[in-house]
């Protein structure tokens, strides 16, 4: 490996955005297996607990120092800075799949597009939270 990518994969933004990003991946295809099952709407909050459960193991491991709190109290304050962003997610995704794309005629694979904006919109905001709340140094 060259010393720049080296250097790039020792910022915590960096691998926070990769964890993340296998935590949305994981998020985005168990929303499309549950909407086999249940609405669209439903399948979003679903497969939410799923992408945020996979992303808490990751940036517990791969992303933030120790906090010091126990596995509970850190997956908690995980949970409060994640139902800010699931608010987000679920605003973004449904206003975007509802009402923007039909009105431009944007059709190709429409809930999904919207619901991987939606994944993505909170990526600046959970970092910090996270950095400063969930994983802060504290007892």
């Amino acid at each position: 490996m060259n010393g720049r990518f080296t250097a790039l994969i020792h910022q915590p933004f960096v691998r926070f955005a990769v964890s993340g990003g296998i935590a949305a991946a994981a998020n985005i295809l168990s929303r499309m297996a549950l909407s086999q099952i249940t609405s669209y709407s439903v399948a979003i909050v679903l497969a939410y607990l799923i992408g945020m459960t996979t992303a808490y193991v990751l940036m517990k491991i791969f992303v933030f120092e120790q906090s010091g709190r126990r596995v509970h109290s850190e997956y908690v304050r995980f949970g409060l800075v994640n139902l800010v962003a699931l608010a987000q997610v679920w605003g973004v995704s449904v206003v975007l799949a509802r009402f923007v794309f039909p009105a431009i005629s944007f059709e190709t694979h429409a809930e999904t597009a919207a619901h991987i904006i939606g994944v993505l919109s909170p990526i600046a905001t959970s970092y910090f939270m996270h950095k400063h709340f969930t994983f802060a140094g504290g007892a």
